[in-house]
């Protein structure tokens, strides 16, 4: 089976990397795809998206079975899940969409939710304040809850917007981003003013 994580990555961190590994023990991927989001549809990306995807490059360099995915840069408009689900299943038929819990937790705000489970099936991870008994309003209000795998992962209190708020106080960040992005922040001069 083949896995996608998609996201704006801005930045990637320790807690994206600790899903991509845990997830592609726990359902035994052949490989899994990075999608970085090319124009995020419920919120505005801090940085580019090409400067996003030298992130995630950086970032999951050198993982066994891991490669990165240009899709969403390379397409017009927003970046819908049910559209990469959709080239997705045509590419690769049976496909498994990894997302956090707090994701999920908004997953019936998505444009097309019960669509993009007629495509592919979803992996999520919890995250703390997010076990999966509370995500059981949304399996309720789905069509194909069956579709969804609720799956722990190694609990890491990160986030893309707690790692910008550090980096904009002048505070390190090496204990949360792989030290290949630390660098590139760096040398970037990224999220100074955030």
């Amino acid at each position: 089976m083949t896995g996608f994580l998609g996201g704006a990555f801005d930045p990637p961190h320790n807690g994206h990397l600790a899903l991509a590994e845990t997830a592609l023990e726990h359902f035994g991927l052949e490989r899994l795809f990075v999608v970085v989001t090319g124009r995020p549809p419920h919120k505005d990306a801090q940085t580019d998206a090409e400067t996003r995807f030298r992130l995630a490059e950086a970032a999951f360099a050198g993982r066994p079975r891991v490669e990165l995915s240009r899709y969403e840069l390379e397409r017009d408009g927003p970046s819908y899940t049910v559209e990469t689900a959709r080239w997705a299943a045509e590419r690769w038929g049976d496909a498994l969409f990894l997302v956090g819990a707090d994701e999920f937790a908004d997953f019936l705000r998505w444009k097309d939710p019960d669509e993009v489970l007629e495509h592919v099936r979803l992996g999520v991870a919890t995250r703390p304040g997010y076990g999966a008994e509370s995500l059981e309003h949304v399996l309720a209000a789905l069509e194909r809850p069956e579709r969804v795998e609720v799956f722990p992962i190694p609990a890491l209190p990160v986030s893309s917007r707690d790692i910008r708020a550090r980096v904009a106080r002048g505070e390190t960040v090496g204990d949360l981003v792989p030290p290949a992005v630390a660098r590139l922040i760096a040398e970037l001069g990224l999220y100074d003013d955030c």
